[in-house]
């Protein structure tokens, strides 16, 4: 008897990459939020290039990593790295 393909469809993948990137896009938003308030509240004399700077850089790094992260997390119960890692099993012996 055959199992299941081990290696789930990629438009799963894609829906699942998009629900993760959703929530995460909404999280990067509190923080830029977060962070331009802190400045603003922190400050006596501020600019508003500061403020946009202080959004995007916290906003993008938080999405930047949530995306590497759940692309790393995604590819391994995927099951694509499983012919990676037999082939380096291989090397070493």
């Amino acid at each position: 008897m055959t199992g299941p393909d081990p290696i789930p469809p990629a438009a799963s993948l894609r829906r699942r990459f998009a629900r993760i990137m959703r929530v995460a896009g909404a999280f990067s938003l509190a923080i830029a939020a977060l962070a331009v308030a802190l400045v603003a509240w922190g400050s006596d004399e501020f600019h508003i290039h500061m403020l946009i700077a202080t959004a995007l850089g916290a906003g993008l790094t938080v999405l930047l990593g949530t995306a590497l992260m759940s692309l790393v997390f995604l590819s391994n119960n995927s099951g694509h790295d499983d012919s990676a890692a037999r082939l380096h099993q291989k090397d070493k012996e």
